[in-house]
């Protein structure tokens, strides 16, 4: 508090607009022969910073009365430059490490910073790097899992010509398109990680005795879904007979 009662601020807490305004209030009022410790008072700063902000004003006028910014500039002190981070960041938005081959399989904050040590020669431990990738806007995440020998010339080419010629003879023949796949099911399945109080690990209640049977399914594009639970993995008879079981004027027994 002031001496007035009002609530003193903190020129620290100031816009530098409204810092400079009250340095240059300050030299005025000591030009205009204010004492030290009234002005101090009523412009809310230290004796130290009236007697700072007037000796700027001699030795360079108004100009240098005026501050700039406190700290270093952002992006200072920095381990890589603008340069170096732009290619690390191409560097992992198109290749994985395997590619580069480094026995990861993805990109981690290690793997990262072996890229950079490799590059640039310049070590950047594991905690910092983990801020470089936040400040560029990676963060962790479950990949997407995808074949090997996917093609895609060859899904374009099914796609384009492959497919409608299908369709056009389904239509031709007022048969329906189906869409299979199979699968399995377990009874116990995996749970990813949960939230709770540090130093209390949630427990999860599961069955000791697993059941595990396999599913295969049938989707149309219209929606109408065929489905068939089994044992033991997919083979030629299931897949025969769970196609025949499609049509529905071929009567067959539930096995």
């Amino acid at each position: 508090m002031s001496e007035c009662g009002v609530e003193k601020i903190d020129s620290r807490t100031l816009p530098m607009a409204a810092l400079n305004e009250r340095r240059r209030r300050a030299v005025k009022m000591r030009i205009e022969g204010v004492a030290l410790k009234e002005v101090a008072l009523r412009c809310e700063m230290s004796p130290t910073t009236v007697i700072a902000a007037c000796k700027a004003y001699e030795a360079g006028g108004w100009r240098a009365v005026d501050v700039g910014p406190r700290g270093r500039p952002s992006g200072t002190g920095r381990s890589l430059s603008a340069d170096q981070e732009r290619v690390v960041q191409k560097i992992i938005q198109d290749r994985t490490p395997d590619q580069l081959k480094m026995p990861y399989a993805l990109w981690t904050r290690q793997s990262v910073a072996e890229v950079i040590e490799q590059r640039f020669g310049i070590r950047v431990p594991v905690r910092t790097m983990g801020l470089y990738l936040s400040r560029w806007g990676f963060t962790p995440q479950k990949p997407l899992k995808k074949a090997y020998e996917q093609s895609p010339a060859a899904i374009r080419k099914w796609l384009d010509e492959d497919y409608p010629a299908i369709a056009q003879r389904a239509q031709a023949e007022g048969a329906e398109v189906h869409w299979g796949d199979e699968t399995g099911l377990r009874s116990d399945d995996v749970r990813g990680r949960g939230y709770a109080p540090t130093g209390k690990t949630p427990v999860l209640k599961v069955n000791a005795k697993r059941a595990v049977l396999s599913v295969i399914s049938t989707v149309t594009n219209k929606g109408q879904m065929r489905w068939k639970i089994f044992d033991g993995a997919l083979n030629t008879g299931i897949l025969i007979l769970s196609v025949m079981r499609l049509d529905f004027n071929i009567l067959l027994p539930d096995q």
